[in-house]
């Protein structure tokens, strides 16, 4: 990738990046590469950004969903259910590393800033 010049990385939602989450922020920030990844670990291991459902909110469905079918309610019955809760974040020091600006209205809108 580096010597392709990419723009930017996107790294999704997999085990096998959830097991080299250090490695991949050090190359992409070795590589001046800005990333964006699936969860916010990953910016709070120096990552530069992640845009994702919330955790929690898919945990809390996860378990009314649970709770229903052990009250005896059929899971054919029930509706399919997703989070819509999604969550920003970004990690400032890693922006100012890459050479990245952030925009204050983006900044204004992130969940969580790792300064």
């Amino acid at each position: 990738m580096a010597r392709s010049k990419v723009g930017a990385l996107l790294v999704g939602a997999d085990p096998f990046f959830q097991v080299r989450r250090s490695q991949l922020i050090d190359l992409a920030l070795r590589h001046r590469i800005p990333t964006v990844y699936e969860w916010a670990d990953f910016v709070a291991s120096g990552g530069l950004a992640s845009y994702s459902t919330s955790r929690s909110e898919a945990y809390r469905l996860a378990g009314t969903y649970a709770g229903r079918v052990l009250k005896g309610e059929q899971p054919s019955d029930l509706p399919v259910v997703q989070s819509s809760k999604f969550e920003l974040a970004i990690n400032l020091k890693t922006a100012k590393a890459l050479g990245l600006t952030v925009p204050p209205t983006l900044l204004a809108l992130a969940d969580e800033v790792i300064e």
